[in-house]
């Protein structure tokens, strides 16, 4: 967060922030995130929260529950998730990506 946060600053580039750990996430958002990126992308499967999922949990994850997970438990989505204003959606941050993201 904090390097992406740096490069859209060191860019000029203007964002809304939304801490979605602490506000939480609505359905329909999530949905739609899912559908262009996909639950495995948004799932953050390295952090302290996947870690903290029964072994059970973990092995039978799919996308209903990925999304009851994400939105009950919303520190499990990867993070950032910046969507520019023509709806393209990058999650994690590559500065190659936000390059060509915001290509002038």
């Amino acid at each position: 967060m904090k390097k992406a946060r740096k490069w859209l600053a060191d860019h000029g580039i203007e964002y809304e922030f939304h801490d979605y750990k602490k506000l939480g996430i609505d359905e329909t958002t999530l949905r739609a995130w899912m559908d262009r990126v996909g639950w495995e992308i948004l799932l953050n499967r390295r952090g302290m929260m996947w870690r903290k999922l029964s072994q059970e949990q973990r092995d039978t994850i799919n996308k209903e529950n990925a999304i009851r997970l994400m939105l009950d438990t919303p520190s499990i989505i990867k993070r950032p998730v910046l969507v520019n204003e023509n709806g393209r959606i990058e999650v994690g941050f590559s500065e190659n990506n936000y390059l060509e993201l915001f290509k002038k």
